[in-house]
């Protein structure tokens, strides 16, 4: 039986040993190399003996492979915060020994909690903490930050002082994530654009421009995906793509989540009711299962909701469109936004999850100025919901103002 949490076991040796051959790897396998400013490299080794929480952007698979990478660049162990599912593959051992430890999405992990708690009041920590909480698969703009890291961080701080302790310093780093494809992309975007169209039996119309061809497989794939829901109609189609991916998305959640007997709640962010869904099919699948394998009514569209492989399909989706909205590509057409675009078409059309990377990247990193919570600590005792909301919201501008710094330093190669 696999066990609830899996934690923390590093080794030192393994450590430096995956330090020294990452960066090969990364770029062998992942087609990546770090790129990061010995500036920015500064505003952490000054803080040698420091506690620090490191806050970055999520946009990829391949980003706690890039935050490894910085680690390697600073000679330093870092921890890692990463979904329980991860652990629980075949390399989780390994990952483990490097740091690396276990949260259950969905639910509040007290293991993991009190795991996070002692490593934030250990000298020297370096944790790092995704706080959009999974891949927004954008490459230009961050998801809203959820607050759980910022809250335990102050938490930590509570628990040495009540413990008798001076008030410790522990530093919150925002953490800018970019990738920058190195080479002309326009080939392999018209080569995906193909690829797309042809399972999707689009005729292309003659002297089509790329940003066309991307508007006409993304309305498919809206229409398809609000077929499969018994939502489109001749209504929809008078609708805003993002009233339609609105819509869609609140319908998946509330019949997903009233098919597994999930209180709604609407003010909730949409990632958290995901996560939560995800949760309970994955500890309850055999009592679907042979629910899905009776069901109680002949409507077409309560079948499709009783189905089990659809409500898994619907998770894929609404984490794989969860911070998507229309004019991402046309507000800044750039390679990156328009592959970031595709590869979310791709995961939907030819259901992979993971598809390879379009061609060689730089992963660029920009380290914000570090936010000391001992500074606010009085305003967290005064009234700690606000205060960790604003730290968070803080972190939060900080890595966006960042990223657009980087996006605009990519736009003088392109």
């Amino acid at each position: 039986m696999a066990p609830n949490f899996y934690p923390p076991r590093v080794n030192p040796f393994l450590v430096r040993l995956a330090q020294f051959i990452a960066p090969c790897g990364a770029s062998w396998f992942y087609q990546f190399e770090l790129v990061v400013s010995p500036e920015c490299l500064e505003k952490i080794r000054s803080l040698k003996n420091q506690r620090l929480l490191l806050l970055p952007n999520h946009p990829t698979f391949q980003d706690p492979i890039v935050m490894f990478l910085l680690s390697a660049k600073l000679g330093q162990t870092f921890y890692y915060l990463a979904a329980y599912e991860l652990l629980s593959e075949a390399v989780g051992g390994i990952l483990q020994r490097l740091g690396v430890y276990s949260i259950r999405r969905g639910l509040v992990d007290r293991p993991s909690i009190a795991q996070t708690l002692e490593l934030l009041t250990q000298p020297g920590c370096r944790l790092v903490v995704f706080p959009e909480g999974g891949c927004s698969f954008q490459n230009d703009t961050v998801m809203p930050f959820r607050v759980g890291a910022v809250q335990i961080a102050f938490q930590a701080m509570s628990k040495m002082v009540k413990q008798g302790e001076p008030l410790p310093d522990l530093y919150a780093v925002p953490v800018s994530i970019k990738y920058r494809y190195t080479q002309d992309m326009n080939e392999v975007i018209d080569q995906t654009l193909n690829r797309l169209e042809q399972a999707l039996n689009l005729n292309v119309v003659s002297g089509s421009s790329s940003y066309e061809r991307l508007q006409a497989i993304a309305d498919r794939v809206l229409v398809k995906v609000e077929q499969d829901y018994g939502l489109h109609s001749p209504a929809t189609n008078q609708q805003t793509w993002d009233q339609r991916i609105s819509l869609l998305r609140t319908h998946i959640l509330e019949k997903c989540e009233q098919q597994l007997g999930i209180v709604s709640n609407p003010k909730e962010l949409a990632r958290e009711r995901t996560y939560r869904i995800e949760y309970t099919l994955e500890t309850k699948a055999d009592q679907f299962e042979s629910e899905a394998a009776m069901p109680e009514s002949n409507t077409p569209e309560d079948d499709r909701a009783s189905n089990l492989a659809l409500i898994k399909k619907s998770v894929k989706r609404l984490l794989n469109f969860d911070a998507i909205y229309d004019g991402y590509v046309a507000e800044n057409p750039t390679p990156e936004r328009f592959l970031d675009t595709l590869t979310r078409l791709e995961r939907e059309v030819f259901d992979i999850d993971k598809p390879p990377a379009k061609g060689y990247r730089q992963a660029r990193i920009k380290i914000g100025e570090p936010l000391n919570l001992k500074d606010v600590f009085a305003d967290y005792r005064r009234d700690r919901a606000d205060t960790v909301n604003a730290v968070t919201l803080k972190i939060q501008q900080a890595v966006q103002q960042n990223l657009d710094l980087l996006n605009q330093e990519t736009e003088k190669h392109h």
